[in-house]
């Protein structure tokens, strides 16, 4: 199922309100390029005994992450649970949906 993607990466903004309350604001958003795979068996299972339901692998340039943990792709929204640094200059996100659970 590989196949190249626009991924949206999601950062939450803190602003104070006029008490100086930290309130969330419009959320940062950034389209990159990535490339996006199915989970393999091996990972699904490993995330599944942490209560973790993985759904899918972005692979992107490395220098284009900058540690978010919200991703947008499909009009769905996904938590980054795990990252790993390949090789070359490439990371590999690993996502689940948002508010679900395994099981």
């Amino acid at each position: 199922m590989t196949r190249d993607i626009e991924l949206t990466l999601i950062t939450p903004v803190m602003a104070a309100d006029a008490y100086g309350i930290p309130q969330e604001s419009t959320p940062k958003r950034r389209t990159v390029m990535a490339r996006v795979d199915s989970i393999t068996r091996s990972e699904f299972f490993d995330a599944g005994r942490n209560g973790l339901n993985p759904e899918y692998k972005f692979t992107m340039f490395l220098y284009d992450y900058e540690g978010e943990k919200i991703v947008e792709y499909n009009g769905r929204q996904y938590t980054v649970y795990r990252t790993y640094e390949g090789r070359s200059d490439t990371i590999e996100l690993y996502v689940e949906q948002r508010g679900e659970t395994n099981g």
